[in-house]
């Protein structure tokens, strides 16, 4: 890679890790960080080096400037006035979406300012948010005769389905009180305390085991799909296999012997 490309790439996508938790950042501030084909490749190439990276426990995805993140970049979606591009655009941001729930380690959204449209689509896709009291989500494409057709399979999944269908079909933004009260995100804090509060939220998943969150996450995505009668076979099935684990076992004595437990991650 040469100096030129590889500095334009770190200037897209910023990527810092500290303390088993890897944050990556998206850093096109002036376009309130919209999703380019140059970012969402970027997103996608440290997506697959965090999956194959055990030192890394949780990820947060955050963005510079002052937005989260405004969904598509508009001004090159136009100026590829083509199906085969836009066909090739949303299978890579569909990729990137699935690739975030696929993840072994838990990922949370630090949002503050607006997440508008795929941006509101990849807080929906992230298994946790912590948003401050500033942020607003909207789901717009519709304002300009576009339906958001892809943000809407993630939020659907956190929203009901009316409460979905107005944010689609109006393109009306909700304030971060709202969005907590119908479950797109976890929690709402000042904004100088949104870091203290992703990182403690953080720090709590990464003081257990292991094992569990990531045999965990795989399973509660799995099971979210299938019939409760299948879904129970399934999840009876992987919590077996989960009791065979060593850390089970130190978790249970650790209980038991009342002291902390020590995790080996296996």
């Amino acid at each position: 890679m040469s100096a030129v490309l590889q500095a334009r790439n770190e200037s897209v996508l910023l990527r810092h890790d500290a303390g088993g938790i890897a944050t990556i950042t998206l850093n096109r501030p002036k376009q309130y960080n919209a999703l380019s084909e140059e970012l969402l490749t970027e997103l996608q190439s440290a997506l697959d080096s965090i999956a194959k990276d055990p030192s890394v426990r949780v990820v947060v995805i955050a963005g510079n400037g002052a937005a989260f993140c405004a969904g598509h970049d508009l001004k090159q979606m136009r100026a590829n006035p083509t199906k085969a591009y836009y066909q090739k655009l949303f299978a890579q941001c569909s990729k990137i979406m699935m690739d975030i729930t696929r993840l072994p380690q838990p990922v949370i959204a630090r949002v503050h300012g607006i997440a508008t449209a795929a941006g509101c689509q990849l807080v929906a896709q992230c298994d946790l948010a912590v948003a401050s009291e500033n942020a607003r989500f909207a789901v717009s494409g519709i304002n300009v005769a576009l339906f958001c057709s892809t943000p809407s399979v993630p939020l659907a999944r956190n929203l009901s389905r009316k409460q979905a269908m107005e944010m689609l079909l109006t393109g009306d933004f909700i304030d971060a009180p709202t969005a907590k009260a119908r479950g797109l995100v976890n929690r709402v804090v000042a904004v100088e305390e949104l870091d203290v509060e992703v990182k403690a939220l953080a720090d709590a998943i990464i003081a257990k085991s292991s094992v569990a969150v990531t045999a965990g996450k795989k399973m509660f995505y799995k099971q979210v799909e299938m019939g409760m009668e299948a879904a129970y076979g399934y999840a009876a099935e992987v919590m077996a296999c989960n009791m065979m684990a060593e850390d089970v076992a130190e978790g249970i004595d650790a209980f038991t012997q009342k002291r902390p437990p020590q995790w080996k991650g296996k």
